[in-house]
Formats: C-alpha cells, structure tokens, sequence
C-alpha cells in the first residue's frame, strides 16, 4: 500500500504542482512547468541502470537440488479460485475478485500485474493465457515473508483458477545453496519473455527468470531455504521464482534518483521499452521515464559504458500515481484517493499534449497497469482489504 486514507481533493490538486519546491529533486525547469497540460522534458540519459547477476553457480546448485517445472505446470496447477465481480471500473470488459481468504486477508497487499501479453507478442506464454499480481507481506503475523506472486489462469477470466508461488533471492547459506525471501514493496510488475521485472522502491529493479521455477517441499509456514535435513522450504509455498539478476539506478546531472513505485511494458513502443512511474502525495515532482529494452536477451539496452539509460524522461507533477503504462506515445496513468474514495484515471501525451482527467472512475485503491494489446484491455488491481478487484477496461475507449 502506497497512501493511507487522503482528504478528497479537487480536480485542481489532483495534479499538486509547487514550483518553489522542484529543486529539491530535479535541476531547474521552465516556467511553464507549473501548467498541468505541459511536460517538463528532463534529460532522459541521465538516468542509468546498471545489471548485476547472481552468480552462475549458485542458480546451477539449486538447479540440481530442485525439481524444475514449466510456467504451464504453475498455470494448470491452480489450487485457489477467484470469483466473479463486477469492478467499478470504467469501460470495464473483464473483472474477478480473489477468494475470501485472500480477499479480506490482512498478511498480504496486491500491488504489481502483468500478463502474457506482455511476456509474448501473441498474448500467451506456454500455451495459456495468463496473469501475474504481486503482493507485498505486511508481517502482521510477525514474519515478513517477502513477495508472492500469483499466477493465474485466464482461460476463464470471471472465475479463474490461480496459484500463489513465492519470490525468492538465491544465497549460500552454511556452504550452500539455498534462498532467502524477497523482501520489497514490489509495487509494479512486467513480462517481458522468460524475465520478470519487479520495482524494488528505492534501488531499481529486480529480475527473476521463469526458466528457474523450483518446487520446494510443502508442510510449514515457517520454514524458508534449505534446511538441516537438506529439504527445501518457502514459506508453504509450493513453488519458487529466483532471482537472476538486479538493476541499480543511479542519476547524473544532479537529478534527484527516481522512486520505483510501479512499471510496465511498451510493446507499441520501437524498441519495446519499460515505463517507470513513481508515486507521491502531494505530486509535486513526481516523474515518468522510459527505458527501451532489448527483445533478443529480455534484458535493458546497455551502451558501451556497461549502462542501460533513459531514453524519454518527464517531470508530469501527478499527484499519488500508482500505475502507469503508453499506448502509441499516450500516457495512461492510474491515482489513488485514499481508503474513502474512487481512484482516478489520466491520459496525457508529452510534451504538451492536454491532461484527461476521469475522476472517481476506478475502484478504490487503484495500483499499477498493464496493457494487452491484442485483446485492446488495460488491466489494473485495487489493494485494500474487502475491496480487491481485478479488472480490464476496453483501452480504446478510455
């Protein structure tokens, strides 16, 4: 959960900008930037990514101490099913709800959703059609178990079968190999072939690759990694997804870092690229950037320099954005209202192309997006408990 319960404000605070208090994150900009219909274009290379991978011999180890399993086998494994709803989303074409338990359940926040769609031009990845949700472990029990994920079956959208399987950060431990949890807020997911990226706040951006799904033995919710008996555990879940690599930001030229508060894929884009929002509340400085990303590796384009880097960068000043992706250059941006209130919806075109505000249009506590292009549907989530939709709305018509 990004925001706590916010007063409702009008149309004009939607989009807080405070000129005086811009320098504290970026270098100077126009005067015209305090005009909510106009872009402050900022120097796209100056935010950088540079790729570490977890060593080669710690993914072989559990390679060979755990049983590998396809995305296929995840998908057809559902154990849990969603129900049907009907989101209060505009333009909505498809919704479900969670089951009870995790409908209402207070361990847990969804926040990250990507699809096949994104993983693969066609829309589907190993012959299904699916989704992914991130939630975030708020250790209410007193053990923060990291970020699941849920893998869900879309072949029945209104009541789909879905599985939880947990994230997890190879390590050697006692000589060796074993994992840990991952422990972000992973407020944004994308799917990008075999990789999946998800948003670490305040470092960048975590990647875990699909061809190292391990199942691990079931039996206690308290276990996590190998164990004495060399059994493998995570938490009761069934399956993990490891780590593979990670992406470090950092800026030149005096920019404030961003804040990874939620990503996307841009499959309209050339080349496809991912978009990176990042929240605040008020808005004052908040940004979006784009990063293209090559489709021969499923990695971030890397220049000579051994750095991946902007290429499009906009100070946009949207107040609690949650979620944030393009279609053919136009911007389609999720924000939250509290615990009280609707979400709202924007759509803006850089540089100065005008804002389309659509107040009280989604549920509440909307969070990130994801756009499927060959069925025209912009997926979302809300996070809060008893309110948890998961919906599609026909992109074409917002």
């Amino acid at each position: 959960m990004k925001t706590t319960s916010v007063p409702r404000r009008g149309l004009a605070a939607l989009l807080t900008i405070a000129a005086t208090a811009l320098a504290a994150i970026a270098p100077p900009v126009a005067a015209n930037a305090a005009d909510p219909a106009v872009s402050s274009v900022l120097t796209a290379p100056n935010f950088r990514f540079k790729l570490s991978n977890t060593p080669a011999s710690l993914i072989s180890g559990l390679d060979a101490a755990l049983p590998n399993v396809t995305m296929q086998a995840v998908v057809d494994s559902g154990n849990r099913t969603g129900v049907a709803c009907s989101a209060p989303a505009q333009h909505r074409v498809a919704s479900f709800c969670w089951n009870s338990g995790d409908a209402g359940t207070g361990e847990w926040m969804p926040q990250g959703i990507t699809t096949s769609a994104d993983a693969l031009g066609a829309g589907t990845y190993e012959d299904r059609r699916v989704l992914m949700a991130s939630w975030y472990s708020t250790a209410s029990t007193g053990l923060d178990k990291g970020v699941r994920i849920s893998v869900v079956d879309l072949s029945n959208p209104s009541a789909p079968a879905y599985r939880h399987i947990l994230l997890v950060a190879p390590a050697t431990i006692g000589g060796q190999p074993s994992f840990n949890p991952v422990r972000v807020h992973a407020g944004g997911l994308a799917w990008y072939g075999n990789l999946l990226y998800v948003v670490d706040t305040y470092n960048g951006l975590r990647v875990f690759d699909l061809n190292h799904l391990w199942q691990v033995t079931t039996g206690d919710e308290s276990k996590i990694g190998r164990q004495a008996d060399g059994t493998y555990h995570a938490y009761n879940y069934a399956y993990v997804l490891p780590q593979t690599a990670a992406y470090a930001h950092s800026t030149e030229g005096g920019y404030a870092k961003l804040r990874f508060s939620a990503v996307s894929l841009d499959r309209t884009s050339t080349p496809d690229s991912l978009v990176i929002a990042e929240y605040a509340s008020p808005g004052t400085g908040t940004r979006l950037a784009r990063v293209p990303i090559d489709y021969t590796d499923r990695l971030l384009v890397t220049g000579s320099d051994g750095y991946a880097r902007a290429n499009e960068a906009h100070l946009v000043n949207f107040t609690s954005m949650q979620g944030a992706t393009a279609i053919n250059g136009t911007f389609h941006v999720s924000t939250s209202d509290g615990t009280g209130n609707a979400g709202d919806r924007i759509k803006w075109k850089p540089p100065a192309g005008a804002v389309d505000i659509a107040t009280d249009t989604l549920p509440i506590g909307p969070e990130d997006v994801s756009y499927d292009g060959p069925r025209d549907m912009l997926w979302s989530l809300s996070e809060y408990a008893g309110k948890r939709y998961v919906w599609a709305s026909r992109a074409s018509s917002l």
